[in-house]
């Protein structure tokens, strides 16, 4: 059974964490609120990776970035390629 955050974010962002490529490196485009455009990165999802809802009920997907070798969280909208 999905959990109701999950078919929020399906529903808001075309995507669900099962309906990844698991283990397989992709690119993440979202806008970025500190550089103040959009950004691409290459992105791995790993056992940290996650989708959650914040206090102010955004959504947001936290996953490994290979370019800069760490974590980097993505929020409200975001689009996936593999």
């Amino acid at each position: 059974m999905l959990d109701k955050r999950y078919v929020k974010c399906y529903i808001k962002n075309n995507y669900r964490k099962d309906n990844m490529k698991y283990r397989l490196p992709f690119f993440i485009t979202y806008y970025s609120n500190k550089d103040k455009k959009t950004i691409t990165r290459r992105g791995k999802e790993d056992d940290k990776t996650r989708i959650d809802m914040n206090k102010a009920g955004d959504f947001y997907f936290v996953y490994y970035d290979l370019d800069a070798n760490g974590y980097r969280t993505a929020s409200k909208d975001w689009k996936i390629r593999y």
